[in-house]
């Protein structure tokens, strides 16, 4: 029988050292700031090859120290403070945005908890540190991360700020409940909700490949919780100035900036982690019975992380920004609606599989359920358009919309419509009733045809 639920053998973890702690965090943050300078670079480099431009060339070789020379720009440039800001949690905003992002890494495994590493002649796993609850743990900071948001654009002072903050903090939380739910569907497939327990229960089959919906889910909110292109409205100059950002400068400006490169370091770290094997080696390599062993796992992890970043940078150089609206009816029309269908049906196979039931017994229940789910909606939007035309023909019909009643134009409301625009008809169509014109009208017409050729020839000259 299967069991769906228990709990992780975390007996490895809280054993070391303190100088041996106190190492790994260093290099855990050291890892991560690494990679967030590489993903600034390699988004410079791959959208100017992507757009057939040079990109960054003199900072270093290859333009390689780029990061380095904007982040001295930005300490150097003058830090200006409005009046109007509450000062105090003006500074504290960029720091609750910045932490957060920082602490989700803490819980990421970078090799096996049954493989342990040598350092410096001491046994230890390559991981800061693990939870029972380390997902909810996760999720937890990320929403702490809110505050900085929309503490930022409150304390400014100033109207477009707030507003921005108001609408990164409703992006923020809208795409946090689709993500919250993909996870749901991994937590009932491992068992677990420890990072290295999701990457053990991986040993098979990526989840990847047994949840794509939640991997889509989840590849779709990461990027929209990042406030990554093409959902980075918060930024959308035309739209709020700068956003929850413009009265931020110089090194505030910088922990803003740094803050949404680490979220999106960390959010693919999670996808590697939860969907992608984490550090086990891909199909080819794990053949190799030493792949996942000693120090390769970091290099397979490495490597899976820099393809989600790339995966982060081309669709910055493909899609376009969305409106707001469009954004906000996908996360709650669309993607919370099919992660709730998604995770009753993994936890009705679940459910079944936990029975003992076979697998033909189970794509019975599964496929017939979902027939008939389909034939009720059908049923239930066939009754709702009868009655919603049964109430049209009932209603008085309302007064035709007249744009200008008041005086100056006003939109439509919803439901009304424009009135067509007259329009002259084309010069064919005006020959075509001038040549089907009737026999005994010709001398009639004759004036009226040569008047109309005039205006043809005349229209055409001013063309």
């Amino acid at each position: 029988m299967t069991v769906l639920a228990q709990e992780a053998d975390l007996s490895m973890f809280g054993n070391d050292p303190f100088w041996l702690i106190l190492l790994k965090a260093v290099g855990v943050f050291a890892f991560l700031m690494g990679t967030v300078l590489i993903s600034i670079v390699m988004e410079r480099k791959v959208l100017g090859w992507m757009q057939l431009r040079i990109g960054p060339n003199r900072n270093g070789p290859w333009g390689m120290l780029q990061s380095l020379a904007d982040g001295v720009k930005l300490m150097f440039k003058e830090d200006i403070v409005v009046k109007g800001a509450d000062k105090p949690v003006y500074i504290l905003a960029p720091i609750l945005a910045t932490v957060p992002a920082f602490m989700a890494i803490a819980v990421i495994p970078f090799g096996p908890a049954d493989s342990p590493v040598s350092i410096f002649g001491t046994e230890t796993v390559l991981q800061l540190t693990d939870l029972p609850v380390a997902m909810l743990y996760v999720l937890a900071t990320s929403a702490i991360a809110v505050y900085g948001t929309v503490l930022a654009g409150w304390s400014s002072g100033s109207t477009y700020p707030l507003l921005g903050g108001v609408r990164a903090t409703a992006q923020i939380i809208s795409y946090e409940v689709a993500m919250g739910l993909s996870f749901a569907a991994v937590f009932l497939y491992s068992g677990s909700m420890s990072t290295s327990g999701i990457v053990a229960a991986q040993e098979d089959r990526w989840f990847v490949v047994l949840l794509p919906v939640s991997f889509l889910i989840y590849m779709i909110a990461m990027v929209g919780e990042a406030h990554r292109p093409p959902f980075d409205m918060p930024e959308s100059e035309g739209d709020l100035v700068g956003g929850y950002l413009t009265e931020y400068s110089s090194i505030k400006f910088a922990f803003f900036m740094m803050s949404e490169y680490i979220h999106m370091v960390t959010v693919s770290a999670l996808m590697v982690t939860i969907f992608l094997g984490g550090w086990r080696a891909p199909a080819p390599i794990s053949f190799w019975e030493s792949a996942n062993t000693g120090w390769w796992p970091l290099l397979w992890f490495t490597l899976k992380l820099l393809a989600v970043m790339f995966f982060f940078v081309w669709i910055r150089g493909t899609l376009p920004r969305v409106r707001y609206d469009q954004f906000m009816v996908l996360g709650w029309k669309v993607l919370i609606p099919v992660a709730l269908g998604w995770l009753m049906l993994v936890a009705t196979v679940r459910a079944f599989q936990n029975d003992g039931r076979s697998f033909s017994d189970i794509l019975i229940w599964v496929v017939g359920g979902v027939v008939a789910l389909l034939l009720v909606s059908l049923v239930v939007d066939t009754l709702r358009d009868r009655s919603d035309r049964a109430k049209q023909g009932t209603e008085p019909e309302e007064p035709e919309f007249d744009p200008m009643a008041g005086g100056f134009p006003v939109p439509p409301k919803p439901g009304q419509t424009l009135p067509p625009v007259p329009r002259r008809p084309s010069r064919a169509e005006r020959h075509k009733a001038s040549v089907a014109a009737p026999a005994g009208e010709e001398s009639g017409t004759a004036g009226a045809d040569s008047d109309a050729a005039s205006d043809a020839r005349k229209e055409d000259g001013d063309a």
